[in-house]
């Protein structure tokens, strides 16, 4: 479409882009305060009750727990068999803590009323991805989730680089808590003194996937210098009450030079300095900007709106509030190009259709497995670059035909634990101007047209108008 987006598209545009899709409620909301109004409520989640969903998720165990209980009450088979634990089915293994991780992310999804917020949570995870079945990451990932993620998703960027510097589930999955200078003498009882040397895997990464972007200005010289600063940052227990630790004798007391910045002998200050170089550094604030763009705008973020957003980066030291508004306002994101040119990751999918229809679910295993089937197994992404924001790559034949039987199944209260009423089964034309207000193509009216019940709210489902957002 070419001509501007009518108030009631943008209504719906700027929940596509700022929720986890749009609900009726949610669309007579906006409309009564006015998208400005409404955004400067989801921008202070702080001060929004969620007692619904709270609940929810306060009834996985998990969730409460810390690494040490986690490992206690989910620990390894060896370690169950060594105590003499009974560990019949999953309900007691380890993989019951991704399983509730899972269940978590999905419920706020779907019933938060910070649901910007919950979108920023999902952003910043995948950056800051980890892969939480790698070893003692699975008793550490609930506590990166919560503590660290959830904790900073709408602050100041180089408070949530510290956090996710210093959290022991990145220090174990990328590696660096076995990260020691080469002639350093080794701490009695370390738990790295198993091996020695300077491991890159956490430098190589701060700089391509969580700050300068790949083409951030950085060589390989630049990793070495900045993996030499990171010596000694470890951590304590990583299979019990797991936390960060500097250990001075670890550590690389030389001088540094990281982006012709030199770095004079320290100690844990030397980390502190990188994460405040890169923080800071205007490579770092075109590329956040640039992912930023591409989640909320376009697959090819409009390079105006990027310029701008990376300004506001510089100027407000990273303040995301700040620079999320400057890009929900911009022309750009209301543009006729923008509106439903991006296709929906799995969770978006998922959770979209869900909300829109009104359902009630307990996030049962069953569900999960279909998100897992499109491709997006929630905390299960290996690489460190989590998954991909762009539509080319969840749009196989294979992705999109398990979207339609998703589609199917959830319309006809065939998915355990999930109920979508017989009244939002009999209003297409309430769904249809909650999903497309005055957009549908002609070949999605014909087909709606041969269609009735269920089968018409499944087909619209499986619509490219709602496969995109």
């Amino acid at each position: 479409m070419s001509a501007p987006l009518s108030q009631e598209q943008k209504i719906v545009h700027f929940l596509n882009r700022t929720s986890f899709g749009p609900t009726a409620a949610e669309v007579q909301r906006a409309t009564r305060l006015g998208i400005p109004a409404y955004l400067d409520e989801q921008l202070a989640p702080e001060k929004m009750a969620d007692s619904y969903v709270e609940e929810k998720v306060g009834a996985l165990k998990t969730m409460r727990l810390n690494s040490r209980e986690l490992f206690e009450l989910y620990p390894p088979p060896k370690v169950a068999q060594e105590r003499g634990m009974a560990m019949t089915g999953e309900m007691n293994a380890p993989r019951f803590i991704i399983l509730e991780l899972q269940q978590a992310r999905l419920l706020r999804a779907l019933y938060s009323q910070r649901q910007l917020y919950e979108v920023m949570v999902d952003f910043w995870s995948n950056h800051f991805n980890i892969f939480a079945a790698k070893g003692a990451d699975r008793w550490l990932t609930t506590s990166y989730d919560r503590d660290t993620i959830r904790s900073h998703a709408l602050g100041k960027f180089r408070d949530l680089l510290l956090a996710t510097a210093q959290s022991p589930a990145m220090l174990f999955y990328l590696d660096n808590w076995l990260s020691v200078s080469p002639g350093a003498g080794m701490a009695r009882g370390a738990v790295n003194a198993r091996r020695r040397g300077i491991n890159e895997n956490y430098a190589r990464e701060i700089m391509e996937l969580h700050t300068l972007g790949v083409d951030g200005g950085y060589n390989q010289q630049d990793v070495r210098e900045v993996a030499r600063c990171f010596t000694g940052w470890t951590l304590i227990r990583p299979r019990g009450d797991a936390e960060f630790s500097f250990e001075p004798r670890l550590h690389d007391q030389g001088v540094k030079t990281v982006l012709g910045t030199r770095i004079s002998a320290g100690g844990v200050e030397d980390g502190m300095k990188v994460i405040d170089l890169l923080a800071r550094h205007p490579s770092t604030a075109r590329f956040i900007s640039t992912k930023l763009v591409r989640r909320l705008v376009a697959d090819d973020p409009p390079a105006s709106l990027v310029n701008r957003a990376a300004d506001v980066f510089r100027r407000s030291d990273g303040d995301m509030r700040i620079v999320i508004r400057a890009i929900v306002d911009a022309p750009e994101f209301y543009s006729a190009q923008a509106y439903r040119a991006k296709v929906k990751k799995p969770l978006e999918f998922v959770a979209s259709a869900l909300r829109a229809t009104n359902a009630e679910t307990k996030v049962t295993p069953q569900l999960l497995r279909y998100l897992g089937r499109m491709g997006e197994p929630l905390f299960l992404a290996q690489p460190p670059t989590g998954y991909p924001d762009v539509g080319a790559s969840w749009t196989s034949p294979d992705m999109l035909l398990t979207r339609m039987n998703f589609a199917a199944d959830l319309t006809g209260n065939r998915l355990d634990g999930t109920r979508v009423s017989p009244a939002v089964l009999r209003d297409t034309q309430s769904f249809v101007r909650l999903i497309a207000p005055d957009s549908l193509s002609p070949t999605t009216r014909t087909a709606l047209s041969e269609t009735e019940g269920a089968d018409a709210l499944a087909l619209l489902l499986a619509a490219p108008e709602f496969q995109r957002r």
